[in-house]
């Protein structure tokens, strides 16, 4: 592999790069190397960047404008895949063939979006059926919210800022954005395609700071009218504490389980669980951490699973061929080593993996691990799953639903009966039958219940999530 060069990516106040004081480091997970220093906004920069967007908001953007501004962005993006997929994989450790794929995904979460900015419209409102409303006709507008305040994660750096810039943009709301600064680079250079593709100075601003200072800004100034964070619970319920007048749209984690019927083709069961575990390094707020297999086909379902994490590839996220690159920080990885510690003193027993190679975390699956473990109740975040047997469905059931969390859980069976009880009792926003809990598509509602969020984002949710509706009463 090339050296790198290092890159030096600015903070963008209404779309213009500003000078900042201070500058933080950004070191590659894979390596330690320095890949790229971030200008460090000030309280007062943040603050700016609310004005420039508040301003912006005075001269609208056409919805006709908006879509066309956001369909041109999602080509750019596509032309620049390979330049966002080595940042991907320079900042966040992500092999370039899943950046890829996310560049891809962000390319049409913006599309999607684009085709909301001309679709946003109320509905006509019987009044016939009192007294009053005889004569008068009523209908629902929606309007822009006002300036949006967006925090995202550094797991899905690109197209989780796209899941909040485009469904913002189609709504004609403008944006204050702070992307993570482990991986900020993709969130500036979608910034600056955006303003290519023709998005006015103002409407956008990208800067990165004391996260503390942030929220307070985004709390405290009335001009900012919706919060949306990506994160954890704890951060995003924080966040919204003591907020009022003003949304706070939260999408946070999950210790997302799956349950394998004893009529599931278990090979397909395997495969797709052993992806929804350890894609991206198990670094996903769906990725699969915890799995209910019935007794009738454990053995065969392991054999199938284990069979597929011995045959992932880990190692330099620049190679074609890495399937598994590192955890973000040294820190996480130790962390969850703690975790898988802990519980094999407990009882657990590690049928794979359970160390690292180098900078790598190895794909872990771990037996008879204690309900109370954190690597069983926490979210681990990282490349671990646990696996553990059951007699009958409500069992099952009842220990996935064991969880704070609520965002998506799964289910393999080719039985429409349990189909239709397991949906119906599975306390979670989501079930996916026959594939991992962690599919998604950018275009669906997708979000928590629980502790796991009170939104659902996808740009036909989000978008009406950004704007408010009035109502207009018309007298003849």
């Amino acid at each position: 592999m090339s050296a790198r060069t290092a890159v030096d990516w600015p903070c963008l106040i209404g779309g213009q790069p500003a000078a900042c004081e201070q500058a933080r480091e950004i070191v590659s997970p894979w390596d330690g190397e320095v890949v790229g220093r971030i200008a460090w906004a000030s309280p007062e920069q943040m603050r700016a960047a609310v004005d420039a967007a508040h301003d912006a908001m005075h001269t609208p953007l056409t919805p006709l404008a908006r879509q066309r501004i956001l369909l041109r962005a999602a080509e750019l993006v596509e032309q620049q895949g390979d330049e966002l997929a080595r940042v991907l994989a320079d900042e966040g450790g992500k092999p370039l063939r899943s950046g890829r794929i996310e560049v891809a995904r962000a390319a049409s979460t913006l599309a999607i979006a684009a085709g909301e900015a001309t679709r946003i419209g109320g509905e006509q409102i019987p009044l016939s059926g009192s007294t009053p409303g005889h004569g008068p006709l009523a209908l629902t507008i929606r309007k822009p919210i006002g300036v949006v305040g967006a925090i995202t994660p550094f797991n899905f750096p690109l197209n989780l800022v796209a899941h909040k810039l485009g469904p913002a943009i189609a709504a004609g709301c403008a944006v204050v954005l702070k992307p993570a600064d482990k991986a900020p680079g993709v969130a500036i250079r979608l910034a600056e395609l955006l303003a290519e593709a023709g998005l006015p100075d103002g409407w956008l601003s990208v800067v990165v700071g004391d996260p503390v200072a942030f929220a307070d800004v985004l709390r405290e100034d009335p001009r900012v009218r919706l919060i949306s964070f990506t994160g954890s619970a704890p951060i995003g319920w924080s966040l919204a504490a003591g907020t009022r007048g003003k949304r706070v749209a939260l999408e946070l984690g999950n210790v997302t389980p799956a349950i394998v019927a004893a009529d599931a083709d278990v090979a397909a069961a395997a495969g797709a669980l052993a992806a929804g575990a350890f894609a991206g390094a198990g670094q996903a707020c769906i990725s699969v951490q915890r799995v209910y297999v019935h007794r009738t086909v454990h053995d065969a379902f392991l054999d199938a699973l284990l069979a597929r994490v011995r045959a992932l590839r880990l190692g330099d996220p620049h190679a074609e061929e890495t399937e598994i690159g590192p955890l973000i920080t040294p820190q996480a990885t130790s962390r969850l080593l703690a975790w898988i510690g802990a519980a094999r003193a407990a009882g657990a027993r590690v049928a794979a993996g359970g160390g690292v190679q180098g900078s790598v975390m190895e794909p872990t699956v771990l037996l008879d691990v204690p309900a109370d473990a954190d690597v069983a109740c926490r979210e681990a975040f990282g490349p671990v799953v646990c696996v553990w047997p059951y007699d009958e469905l409500d069992d099952a059931i009842a220990a996935a639903n064991a969880s704070e969390q609520g965002l998506q859980a799964g289910l393999f069976t080719s039985d429409v009966g349990t189909i239709m009880h397991a949906a119906a009792a599975l306390d979670f926003a989501g079930v996916v039958v026959n594939d991992s809990p962690s599919w998604r598509a950018d275009e669906m509602p997708y979000g928590g219940i629980k502790d796991s969020g009170n939104t659902r984002e996808g740009p036909a949710r989000a978008v009406r999530e950004m704007t408010e509706e009035c109502l207009l009463v018309l007298n003849p």
